[in-house]
């Protein structure tokens, strides 16, 4: 028996929910000019936490790079920001996580999410340079880490890829130096908003 479940594409489009844990505050989109279906679909509580984070991740890597903002500051507000994603993070998926027996995963996300808020104000509050020079290499990391494991544990050969191309990412930074926050925070948006958009393998 493999591993991967060969027998339905990586992506597609949404199929319709049969399973308790999906239905589980889904949110459905239907809109109409008169009879005509501009944008229908859902979203389960895995896409909405993916939803959620694009949107929390649009400020932080954008004001980090094109405004000057006092980084004390910015550690302040995307730490709050981040503390409170985590939490609807956690509130959102956790029935869905227990429903397919992989809680381990959502631990995985919490710690490494905690972890990097912990390195990134430090470095910052601190002055670990070393660390500072490097957010977008660390988060980039930290999140192919996740993903990874997520994949692992959904048994998902596209959430496995995507860790890959946060891993891929953070080779590419030095060659896109002068761009590295806007860079990160479109690869991270972009596979969450895939994920949030398409019914992946493991769902």
């Amino acid at each position: 028996m493999d591993f991967f479940d060969y027998s339905v594409p990586p992506l597609r489009r949404k199929q319709p929910l049969v399973t308790i844990e999906d239905l589980e505050g889904l949110w459905y989109i239907n809109w109409q000019v008169g009879k005509i279906t501009l944008y229908s679909t859902f979203y389960t509580r895995i896409d909405q936490a993916c939803i959620l984070w694009s949107l929390l991740l649009i400020p932080m890597f954008v004001t980090a790079q094109f405004f000057s903002v006092d980084w004390n500051l910015q550690a302040a507000l995307w730490t709050i920001l981040s503390c409170v994603g985590v939490v609807v993070m956690v509130a959102w998926t956790k029935f869905w996580v227990t429903a397919r027996q992989v809680n381990w995963v959502l631990h995985c996300w919490v710690v490494l999410m905690v972890s990097g808020l912990i390195l990134t104000d430090f470095s910052i509050f601190f002055g670990w340079y070393h660390i500072l020079l490097n957010l977008c290499p660390l988060w980039l990391g930290l999140c192919a880490l996740g993903y990874l494991c997520t994949g692992l544990g959904v048994r998902s050969r596209t959430v496995f890829f995507i860790g890959i191309l946060h891993l891929l990412g953070i080779f590419i930074l030095p060659y896109i130096a002068s761009w590295q926050f806007l860079s990160t925070g479109a690869l991270m948006v972009f596979c969450l908003l895939t994920l949030a958009e398409f019914q992946w393998d493991g769902l």
